[in-house]
């Protein structure tokens, strides 16, 4: 008892002052904006003026979701611009980056199985997958190998089967609940971590064992998939990585590229889904429900003739193969620091199989939110504050690297996205004149979980400037400061070039084990005092980096500037 009163103590007390491992800065000299600013942002957020939830349906529910270059992308991008310039944003434009790649849509679908009797399956068709040649029925074959020798057993035995590939998972009940809040405990540790820049960095930490187990894995399911070509398989079915109670996640389709030999193989050069003529390269594809997937395998195992019949029709979309991201802007009204830029956002593209609510409609509708909060409240921001929804962000942060590239600069000679997405780049730095006219870039992207604090991305300096402005929040439970990275979305796009881009710590709720590139991510999963939360906490940071007298501090710039 005495251990889990001093645990409780100790993360409350760090959740406001972890000071540690941070810069030392008086609050004195940090710009904190008047009370009565953020009061009315308060009031204007978390009250009954707001407007997130209402922004997430028509996203979520009548756009649905939003895969890159499919129309309804394009209908996501062209309805957040028309938005917030109906909210009286200036510049409200969609801005090009590309050629990309052509968009995808699914026009109808089914999955049953018809032998040995008919039942439905959950299931749910990979993006970019082709379609079959109108409804197929074949046999079921489990394809099992961890070699070559023995996928060699199956020659001669796919041809018009539906495959399924990969093993049956193993189910467990879920007495806990999948639910969660971060704890004080974890809190504490977040604040406690060690600045990632006096060890390894933000990229993930493989050793050459695990590197090569991978790359040989790699190189064995690209012969897999050749096979499947090969053969004339009729459809492809896997095992969804994660989940249950119909649950399935899935991205998307799988390609017949070249064995890589490197992890930047995976990367570089090879064919993507979503290029022109890829078809060719492709099955069609869906990924299944565990528990049917579990089940046709079983059925198989006490020798049962299984068949299904499975119809995939897909449309592709090539006549623009650019990608595009909505921006829109608060003009700044200080004269000598209107032209320097504060950015929020957060990626507008999803998966398919559900809205995309938790990832990202909800990122997206918190930084138009923040914005809109601005305005109502008659505050006049000193900078320019510009909202960005991203395109491309779920094949490889596309949008975001792109517009970064276009008006800041970019690391020439380096490793490329892969480096940038392992946290292992290099290179020159190739600056713009805007790279100086920069402050900070604010990123909502892991889910509907409240604000409860900032990854500072090892950016000491920053830690006492944003201690100071979570102290009006600190009774609504954000507090902690920790100078962990955090990866995989858009804010690592700023960040590679030297420039300050953070995202929030969330709470998890049910992002991972539920809603996450799943069938179940819709308006259903939101939670709206949240959403609240975060819109009102982003507006209060965009507003004060937009008001104080110099621009937010920076780590040292990667590679040297040019």
């Amino acid at each position: 008892m005495l251990r889990r009163k001093f645990l409780a103590a100790a993360a409350l007390y760090a959740l406001l002052l972890p000071m540690t491992a941070f810069a030392r800065t008086t609050d004195s000299e940090i710009y904190a904006a008047p009370k009565e600013d953020i009061e009315k942002i308060k009031a204007e957020g978390m009250g009954d003026n707001s407007q997130v939830m209402q922004t997430l349906s028509y996203m979520v529910d009548v756009i649905g979701g939003r895969l890159t270059n499919s129309p309804s992308m394009k209908r996501a991008n062209e309805w957040t611009r028309d938005q917030m310039a109906k909210w009286g944003m200036k510049n409200a434009k969609l801005e090009a980056w590309g050629p990309w790649g052509r968009g995808w849509s699914l026009q109808e679908f089914s999955a049953q199985v018809v032998e040995p009797h008919t039942f439905p399956v959950i299931a749910h068709p990979k993006a970019w997958s082709p379609s079959t040649k109108g409804e197929v029925t074949g046999p079921v074959v489990h394809l099992k190998f961890d070699s070559e020798e023995d996928l060699a057993k199956y020659e001669g035995k796919l041809k018009g089967a539906i495959v399924l590939v990969g093993d049956a998972r193993d189910m467990q009940p879920d007495f806990d609940g999948m639910g969660r809040r971060f704890t004080d405990s974890q809190l504490l540790s977040m604040a406690n971590a060690p600045d990632p820049n006096l060890g390894r960095g933000g990229g993930p930490n493989f050793n050459q064992e695990q590197i090569q187990r991978f790359l040989a894995n790699a190189r064995l399911r690209a012969k897999a998939m050749k096979m499947l070509i090969d053969e004339g398989a009729a459809v492809m079915a896997d095992n969804s990585s994660k989940g249950s109670g119909g649950t399935v996640f899935v991205s998307g389709a799988s390609v017949a590229g070249d064995p890589p030999e490197t992890l930047q193989d995976l990367f570089q050069g090879s064919v993507s889904a979503w290029d022109k003529g890829a078809e060719s390269k492709m099955v069609p594809q869906m990924t299944m429900s565990t528990e049917h997937f579990n089940r046709l395998v079983r059925m198989i195992e006490h020798r049962k003739q299984v068949k299904m019949s499975v119809n995939i029709k897909a449309m592709y979309h090539e006549e623009d193969l650019m990608g595009y991201n909505t921006v829109a802007e608060i003009p700044g009204t200080d004269p000598e620091l209107k032209d320097e830029v504060v950015m929020l956002g957060g990626h507008l593209d999803s998966w398919h199989a559900a809205g995309g609510a938790t990832d990202n409609a909800s990122g997206c509708a918190v930084a138009m939110e923040a914005a809109r909060i601005i305005m109502a409240t008659g505050l006049k921001p000193r900078r320019t504050i510009r909202v960005a929804l991203w395109s491309g962000e779920e094949q490889g942060l596309n949008g975001s690297q792109e517009y970064v590239k276009q008006h800041f600069g970019e690391m020439q000679g380096g490793g490329g996205r892969f480096a940038m997405l392992m946290g292992q780049g290099s290179g020159k730095l190739v600056t713009k004149p805007a790279y100086d006219k920069f402050s900070a870039y604010y990123n909502m992207d892991n889910g509907t979980g409240k604000f409860r604090g900032v990854y500072l991305q090892g950016n000491s300096a920053v830690a006492p400037i944003f201690r100071v402005w979570l102290e009006p929040f600190k009774e609504m439970g954000a507090g902690t400061l920790t100078l962990n990275n955090t990866g995989g979305t858009d804010h690592l796009s700023f960040d590679a070039i030297g420039l300050p881009g953070f995202q929030f710590i969330q709470d998890p709720i049910e992002y991972s084990p539920l809603t996450h590139h799943s069938n179940q991510d819709n308006y259903d999963r939101l939670l709206a005092d949240d959403l609240k939360h975060n819109s009102t906490i982003m507006a209060a940071f965009v507003y004060q980096t937009a008001m104080m007298d110099g621009k937010i501090p920076r780590k040292a710039p990667p590679g040297g500037a040019q």
